[in-house]
């Protein structure tokens, strides 16, 4: 990686946090702490996802525990397959 993608990388971060703070309430903050240490991949999709809504401007509101539920499950039902025999 060179200096600019480091800083793009540190400048996303920042971003995220700042977001995550403003549209998740603390349970929801909770959860998604939750879920990033048993499932990290999960948790680094959900919060780009929920920063792309805050930058698209679909996010009306702050998002609770419940909202949050609702999101895991759509995407991990997106996430999910079955094997057909």
């Amino acid at each position: 990686m060179n200096y600019e993608e480091i800083r793009r990388l540190q400048e996303f971060e920042i971003l995220k946090k700042t977001v995550l703070r403003k549209v998740l309430t603390k349970e929801a903050r909770e959860r998604l702490g939750r879920i990033k240490l048993v499932k990290p991949e999960l948790a680094a999709q959900i919060e780009i996802y929920l920063v792309q809504l805050y930058q698209s401007g679909q996010i009306k509101g702050i998002i609770s525990d419940e909202q949050l539920k609702a999101i895991l499950e759509k995407l991990s039902s997106k996430r999910s397959f079955r094997v057909i025999k």
